[in-house]
């Protein structure tokens, strides 16, 4: 049965005019190291082979401190919809949008790190209220993980994604919505697979970006776009993924430069957002310096460096290997996201797979990047999962 409403709150995000004032100060007093010794005469990807160029982050930090508009994004909020709710003692942030439509299904999307609910405000309108009647459309609810956003910093270890999961199916039962299909990336991704796998008389079924095999499979059998798939995942695990490494043992001694450096949060931060994405030479070829600097403010105004970070000490490397998802699967493979798991491996653990893309282009912030294409992708994908509840 649904909660009382009482249970969910409205709620408003506001930032106080200190403490933007306190950032655009720290941002003029920034302290800056010299320039990368790997410059380049021209713009390609090896001009980040050090991390986030000196002249690229002086130009972001100055329109950051000069341009950017803060409460343009807390409107944006506000027009979707926020609330809180506590969930085994803990505040939980999200969006709710209600679709206008009759036939709506209720829908979860999960973030993940180094991204936030800024990952979803562009799709939600779409997802809720699509142009085409014939288009599926959905009750969109958007939660901030524990320790990130608005939503509450854990005080003690335990909220790992299979808590995290158990609070979701909570949270959309105190919406009204029993039964609901989900869908996620990165540790959104990580998320959604529990829910598919621990709750299926909750789960219509999901869409997810970010599919993990169980360990140990071998590449027999693979295509070679496959194998190809495989060596660029191990290569990223072995030579360029020290910042999991770091929050997955040391989260508390990266958070202090997080917390208190808005320049040292945004350089850590963009490194991922120019890495990860499906560009040539600079994030903000396929992503506005606005969404991206929504992103990273919210982190700031939050101070949630230290404890966003910590979902990797609590749940890095920790998705049961026995676990299986039953429930009817959707599956987007972006070719520059950092993990890319094969078919066949995906089979392994998703044993109902009825929708399967690998495109052409995006990488690991698909709503960001090409948000049409990945929301028209979402639909068709959780389309055919609906159908085979018919």
């Amino acid at each position: 049965m649904p909660c009382p409403p009482s249970d969910v709150q409205a709620f408003d995000a506001h930032a106080t005019d200190a403490d933007l004032e306190d950032l655009r100060a720290r941002l003029t007093a920034a302290r800056l190291p010299e320039a990368e010794t790997v410059r380049r005469s021209g713009p390609g990807r090896h001009r980040w082979d050090q991390g986030v160029p000196l002249a690229d982050l002086v130009d972001v930090v100055n329109y950051w401190r000069t341009d950017y508009d803060w409460r343009s994004f807390e409107e944006r909020l506000d027009r979707i919809g926020q609330f809180r709710t506590t969930i085994d003692g803990l505040g939980i942030h999200f969006l709710h949008c209600r679709s206008a439509r009759a036939d709506a299904v209720p829908l979860l999307l999960t973030h993940g790190w180094p991204g936030s609910i800024a990952e979803f405000v562009d799709v939600v309108d779409e997802l809720a209220d699509p142009e085409d009647a014939e288009t599926p459309a959905f009750h969109v609810v958007v939660p901030s993980l524990p320790g990130f956003g608005y939503s509450d910093k854990p005080a003690a270890t335990g909220w790992g994604t299979e808590k995290i999961a158990a609070a979701w199916v909570e949270l959309m039962g105190r919406l009204g919505y029993r039964r609901f299909a989900a869908q996620g990336g990165d540790w959104g991704g990580n998320v959604t697979t529990v829910l598919g796998g621990r709750f299926p008389a909750h789960v219509l079924g999901i869409h997810t970006t970010f599919a993990e095999a169980p360990p140990g499979l071998t590449t027999d059998g693979l295509t070679a776009v496959e194998r190809r798939w495989t060596e660029e995942t191990r290569d990223f695990w072995r030579h360029r993924a020290a910042y999991a490494k770091q929050q997955a043992t040391r989260p508390q001694t990266i958070g202090y430069s997080l917390v208190d450096s808005p320049v040292g949060l945004l350089a850590w931060i963009l490194d991922k957002f120019a890495e990860w994405t499906d560009t040539e030479d600079s994030p903000f070829e396929t992503i506005s310096r606005d969404r991206i600097l929504d992103n990273v403010t919210l982190y700031w105004l939050t101070r949630t460096g230290a404890s966003s970070a910590r979902i990797y000490y609590e749940s890095h490397n920790s998705l049961d290997p026995e676990l299986r998802v039953d429930v009817p699967t959707a599956i987007t493979m972006y070719p520059r996201d950092i993990e890319k798991c094969p078919r066949p491996w995906a089979q392994k653990r998703y044993r109902q797979i009825v929708h399967w893309r690998s495109p052409e282009k995006g990488g690991h912030f698909p709503s960001l990047e090409a948000p049409a294409y990945f929301t028209k992708d979402l639909q068709e994908g959780l389309t055919a999962v609906l159908a085979t509840h018919r």
